[in-house]
């Protein structure tokens, strides 16, 4: 197929949706599976895919949008950094209104702080050449598909001597948070539709430990509708024949060894922290990165003074419990009532990546009579 409605067509859909019942027929039990990417859940919803498979599948939104992982407390301290007097913070849209535990970056702009969206890092360093008197500080965030853009900007910066740029960064790896997942008795899975963006980056090698360590199938998904019930349909096929896979239904951009360049950037710039926190995970080893010594001077977590403490999420938010998948986000008593993108408590309901977001948008009013559900 080359054209994007080719990967939407209604008769192929049914076809697969047809061939996935009758595949899950031969289980005859209940599937869990679980799609790691928000990209992932929001073209689900978008496009009314949960409505067409099967009761036996269940779909569990996984900890792949990269906003809503972030701590309440590293977000205090994005905010922090932006309210210095001479700093320029720049920062993706989608950090913007993300609450945290007193003020959001989009307030702290209200009352004075110099905060700019960007688009990406490249623009943030270009403020950083405009405005030579400040000090410009990007809020680097994302898995691996956001890392190797931040670490060619730093290495961008040292070949052009750039003094007033730094990063904040909160790069996260999706291998550890997914080991953490597996690791987690309270959530029972069946297999995982493998995210496509962070595979385009990392390959398919590094999730060999999850069919070969917890026997679990996986399969690498694009972001089509077609292709995720391509995916679906590929990992019943896998629990019918007992085979714990790892498979690439991503092939036209996903290669099995990744993007050396990208990798080879990211190494070279950052390195892995011992612990990062995560929302609803908690402290996770080895799952985040940080900046190498020999570009500290890009670090700005070296530059400032942060408060850099642990804060805990608001009371009724359940935001954890969702990035967990040990709850859906019709479960939470403010969703949709106290809890809306124009009043977000947690970080689901505001990012475009968001579960919450995803079924407030689109699958809300689907969800109207169960417990906790406003209209």
């Amino acid at each position: 197929m080359k054209y994007v409605d080719e990967f939407r067509d209604s008769n192929k859909a049914k076809a697969l949706a047809w061939q996935i019942e009758k595949l899950s027929c031969q289980l005859g039990k209940q599937i869990k599976i679980m799609e790691v990417c928000g990209g992932h859940t929001h073209s689900i919803f978008k496009y009314g895919i949960e409505a067409v498979l099967p009761k036996a599948i269940e779909l569990i939104h996984g900890p792949g949008c990269p906003v809503c992982v972030m701590p309440k407390g590293r977000l205090d301290d994005a905010i922090a950094i932006a309210q210095h007097p001479n700093v320029i913070f720049a920062t993706f849209g989608d950090a913007m209104r993300v609450p945290g535990s007193q003020t959001s970056l989009l307030q702290a702009k209200a009352t004075g702080a110099d905060i700019r969206m960007v688009y990406s890092p490249l623009d943030s360093l270009k403020i950083a050449k405009e405005n030579p008197n400040k000090e410009v500080v990007f809020f680097a965030l994302g898995f691996e598909t956001t890392a190797p853009s931040t670490a060619f900007t730093i290495l961008q910066a040292a070949a052009e001597n750039i003094h007033n740029f730094s990063l904040f960064c909160n790069h996260v790896l999706v291998i550890p948070a997914l080991q953490a997942l597996l690791d987690n008795p309270d959530l029972q899975l069946d297999g995982f539709i493998g995210p496509g963006h962070v595979s385009m980056v990392i390959g398919t090698e590094p999730y060999q430990f999850i069919s070969q360590q917890y026997h679990k199938p996986i399969v690498i998904s694009g972001f089509e509708p077609l292709d995720i019930l391509q995916s679906v349909w590929m990992l019943v096929r896998q629990l019918v024949e007992k085979r714990c896979e790892v498979e690439n239904q991503y092939r036209r951009l996903v290669e099995n060894r990744g993007n050396q360049l990208a990798l080879t950037a990211m190494n070279t710039v950052f390195e892995i922290r011992e612990f990062f926190e995560w929302r609803g995970l908690g402290d996770i080893p080895y799952s985040g990165l940080k900046i190498r010594s020999e570009y500290a001077q890009f670090d700005a977590e070296l530059k400032f003074i942060i408060p850099n403490l642990k804060v805990a999420d608001h009371k009724a938010c359940k935001c954890g419990e969702i990035l967990k998948g040990v709850m859906k986000p019709w479960e939470c008593k403010v969703f949709g009532t106290a809890c809306t993108p124009e009043t977000p408590i947690g970080t689901c309901m505001v990012s475009s990546e968001g579960a919450c977001a995803a079924y407030y948008k689109y699958g809300r009013f689907s969800m109207v009579g169960r417990e906790g559900v406003g209209v």
